[in-house]
């Protein structure tokens, strides 16, 4: 398999893996260092810049998804929303750090959206929190060659 497709599927599976959908980019990523046969340095921007921009798409849909707030079939109930409401205010948007977080992590980013958090920030945070989780990864498949 030649570098380009292998780091547009690494792209893709950690965008999968940022979305709402269930998917897991760890167990790729360490693979392909197990390989030695990729640039450490290159798979982490790919697989830190896919999960990031997975992200970002979270975001949108929490923008866009407010905008049905007040149907009937809205997805999330009031008592959940002032409740992350309230954490955001408690934690700010640092909460962001977490968004890298199994289970939690995917909705948090979907609730940035909805809050309209300044997307900046989102994006730095977010951003801060990914990468330094596949670097624990790459560390971890580094410690096992």
């Amino acid at each position: 398999m030649g570098n380009l497709v292998t780091y547009s599927i690494l792209f893709g599976s950690a965008f999968l893996a940022a979305s709402l959908f269930p998917a897991q980019s760890e167990l790729l990523l360490t693979s392909l260092i197990v390989s030695e046969k990729y640039s450490v340095l290159i798979l982490l921007a790919v697989a830190s810049a896919g999960n990031v921009v997975g992200s970002i798409l979270n975001y949108y849909i929490g923008r866009y998804l407010m905008h049905f707030k007040n149907h009937k079939y809205f997805p999330i109930k009031e008592n959940m929303l002032e409740t992350s409401k309230k954490y955001f205010k408690k934690y700010d948007s640092k909460i962001l750090l977490m968004a890298w977080m199994p289970v939690v992590g995917d909705p948090l980013t979907v609730v940035a959206g909805a809050f309209r958090t300044n997307i900046w920030m989102f994006i730095l945070l977010v951003s801060i929190g990914k990468t330094f989780r596949y670097m624990i990864v790459i560390g971890t498949a580094l410690a096992i060659i």
